[in-house]
């Protein structure tokens, strides 16, 4: 073993020397505070700096952003926010702006290490002679500060605060640039209004964009980032103007702009916009249905996940038509508002206190007045001639009584003699005055949808979304009556039965049970018709005709074919052929488009993907692959398409049958209201038992919509409602808008079906004779399954003695009379 030599002390005697050093008080006292320093910040640390965020979390630090919305189009149309903010670069906001901030809040900023030494002593001084007298010391913070307060720390009051903010101020200086830190500061800050950010607040303030701000304009925004309230030009318009001069002068100061921009600033007005600038609701049942969606699929708040809707700065692509929705609107409340004309003024909405906050009483009730052109009111006061009316934004009318002169609904009398003060009301602007307006009670929902891809266009769920958030189009199960008669066909047609087909118009009765008995069916009109065709009882709607076939057929199809088709699953009893189960106007005019869309099913939606906040798509309805859709250039072949997504539910040829028959309900059955849209259009209208309910659901080929009214607790309608006459005049009205436009397209035919002329009385082959083309000839074409046309053919003189009677029909109440009437 090797034996190593001993290693001397480079520092011979060095504890002897530290124990000498420490008898002098000098030197130990030294050594105490040295020691007391190093204890102090371990307990600091273990305090105020445990837990706050690092650098590299700063770097990834992404503030919460809105949602936003955009139609078919790509057109910004809505956004869900709680803190509306628009996230901008540093680069985006013009130096001007950035000058008055830094003069408004921090000079120093882009000197200072995080803090502000000076600024701070005089924040504790302060701090320490208000303390104990229940005053706020002044604050003292940089911007970096504030940045740390507004991200991390909190606005709590106290010295930990201020300590954990100092810390964090530090540790954001040494992560982030200058550019960086004031980005985040200007997209942060809360400027009032519900305006997270300068971009958010220059909107809300001036209705500009940054960009486009002059320099009084930068400089009031610049005064706000303390206390918002404190400079609002409804209460505080003078405090205001003072602090945006004073602004102005450190500028000038500060040598960011001449002395002659100051005095040219200073005289400008501060030019703010109202803060009620709009009660616009763009597609509010729509947009609701997206956002309870958005809802469930990513949660609301950071908590939920990065995407959440509130703060995760989505960007949302939907189906959203605004010229098919803005008239699916006016038609269904139209429509309501037309059938409870006559009943007269409903009496008032709600009640508030006359105070000095009846603006703020009055908008926070959040009353759904429908049209633009309709408002909510409250009475201020009244006497015999007039009524003085206050409105949200704290404007005032006059309702002269000639404008209230219909009767109160259920009483009678004159409806201004029940008006009172606190009273809240709907009026419509009459020139200078206004007039009474009333909300019906009945309401109604109504769906659009692109058969072909199942895109919702349009959907309205009531007379408006701010009065009532229940959405009827999607979540009032309704009896759908009538409208349901095509799908007991449709089993029928894929049962061996054909629209030429003979039933017997007559009574029919079954027995249910021993203690139900016998139970016997009738038509509406309470006559019957004897034998007639399939295609008849459909386009006069008969109920004995569709009880009986439903009962030849088996109701065990019937609610196959209807559970198929994403109508509902309901129990085989026959009642139910009649449309006494329950559905909602989404499912019946999705399943109206499998007709439309020659049986094959699709998805209903509203949304067609979203982005992230970095555009990345993370959702998407339509997942179908294409290859070849996205190749760098034309190889010369067809072009890819992607397949086919729907599933074929039932049978294409079926499909166009039905589809076919329910043409002639539009063409001289219970919806010949629809004749005069000049293009192909299919439908069935329905009427449920009371009536409760009246229906209309049909379209084109490129658009199926439906509809229904009804009160949201079912009572009768009373004895005339008809989906006929009230329905399917809305779906007229709404149709007449929105398919102005499109190209006229007729219904396609499936491979395999064959026309045939037919006797469309008794449903016999023709030879000879042809359709004279009009609604009501005697002879039509007919769709048939291969080797399912008749096989019985009837005469030509046969057809000419029974076409007499229609011949002479010269108006379509004559004609209807001729076929035993509609129903």
């Amino acid at each position: 073993m090797v034996k190593l030599p001993a290693i001397s002390n480079p520092f011979p005697g060095w504890r002897a020397h530290a124990r000498h050093l420490w008898q002098y008080r000098v030197w130990r006292w030294s050594g105490y505070a040295l020691w007391s320093a190093a204890l102090f910040m371990t307990l600091m640390w273990a305090l105020f700096a445990r837990g706050l965020p690092s650098a590299d979390a700063l770097l990834a630090y992404q503030p919460p952003l809105p949602t936003n919305v955009r139609g078919n189009d790509g057109e910004p149309i809505a956004e869900f926010a709680r803190e509306r903010r628009v996230q901008l670069s540093y680069a985006e906001y013009p130096p001007i702006l950035i000058n008055a901030f830094i003069s408004a809040e921090d000079k120093t900023f882009f000197s200072h290490p995080g803090i502000d030494v000076f600024g701070l002593a005089g924040a504790v001084w302060d701090y320490g002679t208000k303390l104990g007298s229940g005053r706020r010391a002044k604050g003292g913070s940089t911007i970096t500060q504030q940045v740390a307060k507004n991200l991390i720390v909190g606005d709590d009051y106290s010295i930990a605060r201020k300590v954990r903010e100092a810390i964090l101020a530090f540790r954001i200086e040494d992560a982030l640039t200058k550019p960086q830190i004031l980005e985040l500061y200007l997209n942060q800050i809360f400027l009032g209004r519900n305006a997270y950010g300068v971009q958010s607040a220059s909107r809300a303030y001036f209705r500009k964009d940054v960009g486009d701000l002059t320099l009084p304009e930068v400089a009031y925004l610049a005064i706000l980032p303390k206390a918002p309230s404190n400079y609002t030009v409804e209460r505080h318009a003078d405090r205001a103007l003072e602090r945006r001069n004073y602004v102005l002068r450190q500028m000038a100061e500060n040598g960011f702009i001449t002395e002659a921009q100051r005095e040219e600033a200073t005289a400008a007005p501060l030019g703010i916009v109202p803060r009620y600038a709009t009660r616009a609701s763009v597609g509010g049942y729509f947009m609701e249905e997206v956002r309870r969606e958005l809802i469930t699929r990513y949660g609301q708040t950071a908590n939920d996940g990065p995407n959440a809707i509130y703060s995760g700065g989505l960007w949302v692509r939907t189906s959203y038509d605004g010229k098919v929705q803005d008239a699916a609107e006016g038609a269904l409340r139209d429509g309501l508002v037309r059938f409870e004309a006559a009943a007269g003024w409903r009496g008032r909405l709600g009640k508030i206190e006359i105070d000095d906050n009846w603006p703020r009483s009055l908008a926070n009730l959040n009353v759904g007045a429908g049209y633009a052109n309709w408002y909510p009111a409250v009475v201020l006061s009244r006497d015999g001639s007039a009524a003085e009316i206050g409105f949200e934004n704290g404007s005032r009318g006059t309702l002269p009584s000639w404008g209230a002169t219909q009767p109160k609904a259920g009483i009678g009398g004159r409806a201004f003699d029940f008006l009172k003060a606190g009273d809240v009301i709907v009026v419509r602007r009459e020139g200078d005055n206004w007039q009474l307006r009333s909300i019906p009670n009945i309401s109604g929902g109504m769906v659009v949808q692109n058969p072909h891809t199942g895109q919702i266009l349009a959907m309205q769920g009531g007379f408006d979304a701010r009065g009532s958030s229940f959405n009827r189009a999607t979540q009032a199960q309704r009896q759908p009556g009538s409208t349901f008669k095509p799908f007991v066909y449709a089993a029928a047609l894929d049962n061996g039965l054909t629209p030429a087909s003979i039933v017997i118009d007559g009574p029919f009765c079954v027995f249910q049970s021993a203690r139900l008995g016998q139970k016997c069916f009738k038509n509406f009109s309470g006559s019957d018709a004897g034998q007639q065709t399939m295609r008849w009882g459909v386009e006069q709607s008969r109920n004995l005709m569709t009880v009986r076939t439903a009962s030849q057929i088996g109701m065990d199809k019937v609610v196959r074919t209807a559970k198929a088709m994403g109508v509902g699953g309901y129990p085989p009893y026959l009642a139910y052929s009649l449309g006494a189960g329950e559905t909602t106007v989404m499912k019946m005019v999705n399943a109206y488009s499998i007709f439309a869309n020659q049986g094959r099913a699709t998805t209903p939606t509203l949304i067609d993907y979203v982005q992230d906040r970095n555009g990345k798509i993370i959702w998407r309805a339509d997942k179908r692959a294409c290859e070849g859709c996205n190749m760098p250039r034309w190889d010369g072949r067809p072009m890819p398409r992607p397949r086919i997504r729907a599933k074929q539910v039932i049978d294409p040829m079926t499909a166009y049958q039905m589809l076919h028959i329910m043409e002639g309900v539009v063409q001289r059955g219970t919806a010949t209201v629809l004749r005069d849209l000049g293009r192909p259009m299919f439908g069935k209208t329905g009427t449920s038992s009371g009536p409760t309910n009246v229906w209309f659901v049909g379209g084109s080929a490129d658009m199926v919509g439906g509809l229904y009214l009804g009160y949201d607790n079912p009572r009768s309608m009373g004895g005339y409602a008809q989906g006929g006459t009230i329905a399917a005049p809305i779906f007229h009205s709404f149709a007449a808008k929105a398919m102005k436009d499109m190209p006229v397209v007729p219904f396609q035919a499936p491979a395999g079906i064959r026309m045939i002329r037919i006797d469309r009385k008794t449903g016999r082959r023709v030879f000879g004779a042809w359709p004279d083309g009009s609604y009501y000839s005697p002879v039509i074409w007919e769709a048939f399954k291969p080797e399912s046309e008749p096989r019985r053919t009837i005469r030509r003189d046969e057809i000419a003695k029974r076409a007499a009677p229609v011949a002479r029909a010269t108006t379509d109440s004559e004609f209807l009379q001729s076929q035993d009437g509609i129903y």
